[in-house]
């Protein structure tokens, strides 16, 4: 009861931040803000290439509802991203847009100095993912990726305020060209979140040294159960000093912000989701780190979830996994909600349904969460019932934490098994097909419920 209670005192004050703060009625609404912008932009994508931190001056203009247009002249556009600007991903990249020098007062954007716009990329279609990291390049996934901004928002997970939006591109440079219309994504820039959050500062990466060093214990474990929800797997925090879980020294910290309070520990605030599962609908990954047949009847998206919700085992204390699973179940007509709610497509909504429902079989009873795991370190995996075969060679051992299936069959002293790599011992480089696509063999005493102990 009073972990419900402070989660409700959490959503209310963040709602209640969220009304006050200037510029935060732009993002209200489920239905797209319709916008115009009118700039350069055949200038800015060219020159972009070579100056990441370009600007071309513009105009923007504003209607939500049928309420009286809003035209703000001297706005400032740029491009912004990481590996969406990369050649194989985005042909009309991510957007930033500065207002401070235009006059914004009296305005819906009073006060607001700076929002990003996440475009609609491309134009592929809804089956056809890029080929390094995976994105739905169209107009579908910034509706699909604001769906996802509410899904957690209704979580109470501090997020980035979003909303759908429907954008007229006007080249200013092209007369002759027609203007261009797409569905788009209207996101509250990272300064604008801190002040409504009534953050002091941010921990760069630079300074971030872990989780556990950073965050609050209980903050961390909805962070991590979140993207388990969303099956969102482009996102890093390094929980504890020497955690290499997708993460390296170059990205300790990843799609996460760390919000500074004064005399209290930082809180991390997860965004960009244009790679989560709701979004994209499948991750053209998932066969170098997973089978779908760890579950019965085999799903790609219960096998995602699984791993990132098992992944949790090895990371928290029973007790706060257990608390973390009550709230996540306790709001869980919310989240539901939140996709019905949405302006996304039919089949972005059912996917995320799918992920949800997923997430919710895997916590929502102990039998369910806690599943059999290899216990303790050192024990290897085998393609021979005698141990005789190691499964990966020299890196055969089993982490403690890995899950395992039920037992497909028993000889002697060992446990024929299906291996989930929720940690991922054999990805990347030291990948192993051998746990990948086919049971092994592991010492029946390794294995058992009882973690964390």
């Amino acid at each position: 009861m009073r972990n419900a209670l402070l989660t409700a005192m959490v959503i209310t004050a963040c709602a209640s931040t969220a009304r006050s703060t200037a510029g935060a009625d732009i993002f209200a609404g489920d239905d797209p803000a319709i916008l115009t912008v009118t700039a350069p932009f055949s200038d800015l994508f060219a020159r972009a290439k070579s100056d990441s931190d370009y600007q071309v001056k513009g105009q923007l203009t504003w209607s939500d509802g049928g309420s009286s247009r809003v035209t703000l002249d001297g706005v400032m556009f740029s491009e912004r991203g990481h590996t969406s600007r990369q050649p194989s991903e985005c042909d009309f990249p991510k957007l930033k847009v500065d207002l401070s020098a235009a006059k914004r007062g009296g305005t819906p954007f009073d006060g607001l100095k700076t929002l990003k716009l996440g475009t609609h990329c491309g134009e592929r279609g809804d089956d056809e993912l890029t080929p390094r990291y995976g994105r739905l390049t169209n107009q579908r996934a910034p509706v699909r990726e604001a769906m996802v901004y509410r899904m957690l928002h209704a979580a109470g997970v501090p997020t980035l305020l979003a909303r759908p939006a429907r954008i007229t591109y006007v080249y200013a440079d092209a007369p002759d060209r027609e203007p261009l219309t797409r569905f788009a994504l209207l996101l509250e820039d990272d300064d604008e979140a801190q002040a409504r959050l009534g953050a002091s500062g941010q921990v760069s990466e630079e300074r971030f040294s872990s989780a556990r060093e950073t965050f609050d214990p209980p903050d961390t474990a909805r962070l991590a159960f979140a993207q388990a929800m969303l099956g969102n797997f482009d996102w890093c925090v390094r929980m504890f000093r020497g955690d290499i879980y997708r993460c390296d020294d170059r990205h300790p910290l990843w799609n996460v912000l760390a919000f500074e309070r004064q005399g209290r520990r930082a809180i991390p605030i997860p965004y960009d989701f244009d790679l989560s599962g709701p979004v994209v609908g499948r991750h053209v990954w998932f066969r170098q780190v997973f089978s779908d047949d760890y579950v019965q009847p085999p799903s790609s998206i219960g096998v995602e979830v699984q791993a990132q919700v098992q992944r949790t085992r090895s990371l928290f204390e029973r007790s706060l996994l257990d608390e973390t699973r009550a709230h996540f179940r306790a709001v869980r007509s919310k989240v539901i909600e939140a996709i019905s709610r949405s302006s996304a497509d039919s089949k972005g909504q059912d996917v995320a349904r799918q992920y949800v429902d997923a997430f919710y079989e895997a916590i929502e009873t102990d039998a369910r969460f806690y599943t059999p795991v290899v216990l303790e370190s050192g024990h290897k995996a085998s393609l021979m019932a005698d141990g005789s075969q190691p499964a990966c060679g020299d890196r055969s051992a089993v982490p403690a934490g890995t899950p395992v299936s039920a037992p497909l069959e028993i000889d002697g002293a060992m446990t024929r098994v299906r291996v989930l790599d929720a940690l991922w011992e054999w990805a990347g480089q030291i990948r192993c097909d051998a746990v990948h696509r086919q049971p092994v063999w592991i010492p029946t005493a390794a294995i058992g419920t009882d973690y964390p102990r």
